[in-house]
């Protein structure tokens, strides 16, 4: 017969000793490079494009101001009527004034003298409703406004 004998060679078992390090790893990188949304828009707006834009540093004192067509929980459109959205409400022009100083009423004392009105309009919005949420604006003394906009080619859409 055969001078060498053949040996069943058994698989050694997988060492899992590093696992709990890796996905432990793999839990904090993402906690730290996921962002969390603030206010959920429920109105659909295509951001306009710019050709002069600069991102803004401020994180505190931001209250959203969303214009567009209004959306049902499935991203639909509802109907064909402007709606404005502040933070996480429906609001009207004639009561954004208020509202806008309600908000500031409700931010500490740093943020109150920094506060920024952060405007995210559909490209398709009237100007007539822009104008008069900025006159409204004025009138509440909200007098830092931002304007989002994409330099891509692409429009972003998000409802």
């Amino acid at each position: 017969m055969s001078r060498f004998r053949h040996r069943k060679h058994d698989v050694p078992g997988l060492n899992l000793a590093s696992l709990p390090d890796l996905i432990f790893t793999v839990l904090f990188f993402f906690m730290i490079v996921t962002h969390m949304r603030d206010v959920n828009p429920k109105v659909r707006y295509e951001v306009p494009q710019g050709t002069e834009l600069s991102k803004s540093g401020n994180k505190g004192g931001i209250v959203y101001i969303f214009i567009g067509k209004p959306v049902d929980a499935q991203g639909q459109v509802v109907s064909n009527e402007t709606c404005i959205q502040l933070n996480d409400r429906y609001v009207s022009v004639s009561q954004l004034a208020q509202e806008i100083a309600h908000e500031r009423s409700q931010m500490s004392e740093s943020d109150r003298q920094h506060m920024v009105v952060s405007i995210r309009a559909d490209r398709d919005t009237e100007m007539g409703v822009i104008n008069d949420v900025k006159q409204a604006l004025r009138k509440a003394g909200a007098l830092n406004i931002n304007y989002s906009a994409t330099s891509s080619h692409n429009p972003q859409k998000h409802n």
